[in-house]
């Protein structure tokens, strides 16, 4: 479903996160994705969130999960413990475990990583390491779950646009 048939989600005007404008068309089955700023977070301290368990979840409960810190080890620690109890009360499951890239790809602002080159080089784009700098690290981040093997891919163009990388015209 596209933005146009939907309405905003709850994240569109909060304040105090990233929220970027392609990802009001992250719909599946008439359900929102879970944000990049979510998403960053999970990596983060070490939970894969599934879709049908997101959903589940009560918006305002959703909206914290946005908004908490999860910068340091202790915020870590207290976000992972935050999700698993909202999976264990909403799913009566357990949290799904993943393991903690200690040197994700985005962090590495010394080099563009090959996944993004490759990608990028489909829309005849070449992001430099001085833009590629310049995006903050979530931005970084949503390219590369973008452009992952597996994903659709639809909305790296859009995101890319979004980030200043190329003109959205091209891609509209």
């Amino acid at each position: 479903m596209k933005q146009s048939q939907a309405t905003p989600s709850e994240f569109r005007s909060l304040k105090g996160i990233e929220y970027f404008d392609f990802e009001e068309d992250f719909m599946e089955d008439n359900i929102r994705c879970i944000p990049m700023v979510v998403r960053f977070k999970m990596d983060a301290a070490g939970i894969k969130l599934k879709l049908a368990e997101w959903c589940r979840f009560q918006p305002s409960e959703r909206v914290q999960l946005a908004l908490l810190p999860a910068d340091s080890a202790t915020e870590l620690k207290t976000y992972h413990q935050f999700l698993s109890g909202l999976i264990l009360k909403h799913t009566g499951n357990q949290a799904t475990l993943l393991s903690i890239d200690p040197q994700p790809g985005w962090q590495n602002l010394h080099q563009v990583p090959a996944m993004i080159r490759e990608k990028s080089a489909e829309l005849q784009l070449d992001i430099s390491v001085p833009q590629w700098q310049n995006l903050s690290d979530i931005q970084r981040f949503a390219l590369l779950k973008l452009c992952r093997p597996g994903h659709e891919n639809e909305n790296f163009p859009k995101a890319a646009a979004e980030f200043g990388l190329l003109q959205m015209q091209t891609y509209a």
